[in-house]
């Protein structure tokens, strides 16, 4: 099939579908192309056109998937070691030559269409999941597209859709493969099995020094110690200096009654729709409200499912003639009003009446808020002292005393974990927190940090205690542990090894079982995700699975148990795939051929690239 589609991309309409990336900047690899191509034009793909600004769009689009997959953006130099503005140019010349293609085809969309795909698009949806044309204007103006270039956008990939889905669309996984998949996922076996365990041997004898000593100078890495170093932390922020402040009841009261409106909630009302869809749900609805009849009852007797748009304010429905409906219905109650895409009804199921909060509910909230107000205009000057105070060689203890701070004693390691006790520090700051401790010396000033956010930490390193070995005494316990563990698990492993060569001479694994004091167990049938609730995990399984239908051995758990096996029965699978396991692979079928495609057309693409646009795009789209 692939070949006939190669022959496809060689002919006349096919030959521009695609191209090979051939970009000559600094980390391309690829030798330069100059072209009498407009200042412009980045690159063109047949007749189709790539423009400086289509190129900084989707380059940026590049760098902003690496920044939410990585959590940081790439310098401009990282990002072109990283191939981000070669991936950018050849999604856009693969979509040029498509178009270059779905032109000369005739293919498009209607002004009806592109409107409903518009109106579907979620990314101008508002707040209550319709259309918003507020959204739409805002998610262009972020994107730098005006909306005849996002119309234009869209009929171009409408057009592509149209190409792809009329070559592969009914194009389904051959039958072979899935039946193969199907035999892959759905046989099962029944196997003779017993477990191996510690239970299964005699315990090893009691360690004596000898052997401890020995076992800790092996694994000495395992017991060593690391660096530790007792610090004095002093955290520093609004928040830990309003802690210290006392509100008295006298300003509580003052400020709940200069407020009391502005602490009222507004009404809020629960409220859902539905879209009628034709002229005889609409009657049906109006002839109901006519009579009385409820939200719930029309909506059983149309077979319709309504939309929860939550419990809002009035202020928070962006909807006009929503907002106007459902503030003017009681509880209970519905109205029909007009929609994007015909006429809704609108219900109101329950209604939370605006409140303002009494003196009592107020108070603590008003006398943090007082104190924190305190504590921001107390800090820079509080900073500065705390600073002065700092260049005098004082103590942090004796600097907390004086503000009615609190300093925190902790032992910090490299990795910073035990900063997590101080909750302010952030937990992405422990790692340089604990780096500025790790790099303080004894004896020695240190600055403070500033964690931004007017946030600041200071420590008083105390003392280090370096790492070292620890002799047998002071571990005798955990390496006792450890040497039973260890040959408790080769004890085991022996004899795993000792039933599996006698397997592979020929004894049953009954007898074997009786040999070792067992009771061999016989499994129900399973595939090789194993059987629930048993020893036989998918681990196990696998394992199984690896031979005919003779097949024996043994395999580890993930509770670390030794399953000891005998297949006993092998059952090919009679059910074959789900509709919607057929449904996914289907597609992923698709998916290969479009891809296989692509990748053949563009061998014989003709695309020209215009070296000079494109480096000055990419420094536009960088800021460079």
């Amino acid at each position: 099939m692939l070949d006939g589609l190669r022959n496809f991309a060689k002919s006349g309409p096919g030959k521009i579908l695609g191209a090979f990336l051939l970009v000559g900047v600094a980390g391309f690899g690829i030798n330069n192309v100059i072209l009498d191509l407009g200042s412009n034009t980045v690159a063109r793909v047949g007749s189709e056109e790539i423009s400086s600004v289509e190129f900084q769009r989707a380059y940026r689009n590049e760098i902003s998937r690496f920044a939410q997959q990585f959590g940081s953006s790439p310098t401009p130099q990282e990002a072109t070691n990283m191939g981000l503005p070669s991936r950018a140019l050849q999604r856009l010349s693969q979509d040029a030559a498509l178009d270059n293609l779905a032109g000369q085809l005739d293919l498009g969309v209607s002004d009806e269409r592109l409107g409903q795909m518009l109106r579907e698009d979620p990314s101008f949806a508002g707040t209550l999941g319709t259309f918003d044309p507020q959204a739409f204007t805002q998610v262009l103006q972020r994107s730098g597209m005006t909306e005849a270039q996002y119309f234009a956008d869209q009929s171009k990939a409408a057009g592509r859709e149209q190409l792809v889905s009329a070559l592969f669309a009914d194009t389904p996984l051959p039958q072979t493969a899935a039946s193969l998949l199907a035999r892959y996922i759905g046989d099962t076996r029944t196997i003779d099995y017993f477990v191996v365990a510690e239970t299964s041997i005699l315990p090893p004898d009691e360690p004596t020094d000898a052997d401890l000593a020995a076992y800790l100078g092996e694994h000495q890495a395992e017991f060593r110690t690391v660096e530790t170093r007792n610090v004095d932390i002093l955290s520093f922020s609004p928040q830990t200096l309003a802690e210290t402040i006392d509100v008295s009841q006298e300003e509580v009261t003052v400020e709940y009654e200069e407020r009391r409106d502005s602490l009222a909630t507004p009404e809020r009302r629960t409220i859902e729709q539905v879209v009628l869809a034709n002229d005889e749900q609409v009657g049906a609805f109006e002839a109901g409200l006519a009579a009385g009849e409820s939200f719930e009852t029309l909506v059983a007797e149309a077979g319709l499912t309504p939309t929860a748009l939550g419990t809002l304010a009035r202020g928070e429905i962006t909807d006009a003639s929503l907002a106007q409906a459902a503030f003017g219905l009681e509880e209970g109650a519905f109205a029909i009003i007009p929609g994007a895409a015909g006429r809704r009804a609108i219900h109101v199921s329950a209604i939370e009446p605006s409140h303002v909060p009494s003196l009592e509910e107020a108070r603590d909230q008003i006398a943090q808020e007082l104190a924190l107000a305190a504590a921001r205009n107390q800090y820079a000057e509080i900073l500065d002292q705390i600073e002065e105070l700092r260049a005098a060689f004082q103590p942090l203890t004796d600097i907390a005393v004086r503000y009615g701070l609190e300093v925190t004693q902790l032992p910090v390691t490299a990795s910073g974990a035990a900063l997590a006790e101080i909750e302010d520090i952030p937990q992405a700051e422990r790692a340089r927190v604990a780096q500025a401790i790790f790099a303080a010396e004894p004896e020695r000033l240190t600055p403070g940090i500033a964690l931004g956010g007017n946030h600041n930490i200071w420590f008083d390193l105390k003392s280090v205690e370096p790492a070292r070995d620890q002799t047998l005494e002071e571990v005798r316990e955990e390496v006792a542990a450890a040497w039973t563990r260890e040959q408790t698990e080769a004890a085991i492993a022996a004899q795993v090894a000792e039933i599996t060569d006698r397997l592979n001479m020929g004894e049953s694994l009954a007898d074997l079982a009786a040999a070792y004091n067992q009771f061999p167990q016989i499994s129900s049938p399973f595939t090789r995700s194993g059987e629930a609730g048993t020893a036989i995990d998918s681990t196990v399984a696998n394992a199984v699975f690896a031979g005919g239908p003779e097949h024996h051995g043994s395999a580890v758990n993930a509770e670390g148990e030794h399953v000891v096996f005998e297949v006993v029965d092998v059952a090919p699978d009679t059910d074959g795939l789900d509709e919607q396991t057929l449904e996914a692979l289907d597609n992923e079928s698709r998916l290969d051929l479009v891809g296989g495609f692509v990748t053949g057309v563009r061998e014989d693409a003709d695309m020209r690239i215009n070296q000079q646009a494109l480096e000055q795009a990419m420094a536009l789209a960088t800021g460079q």
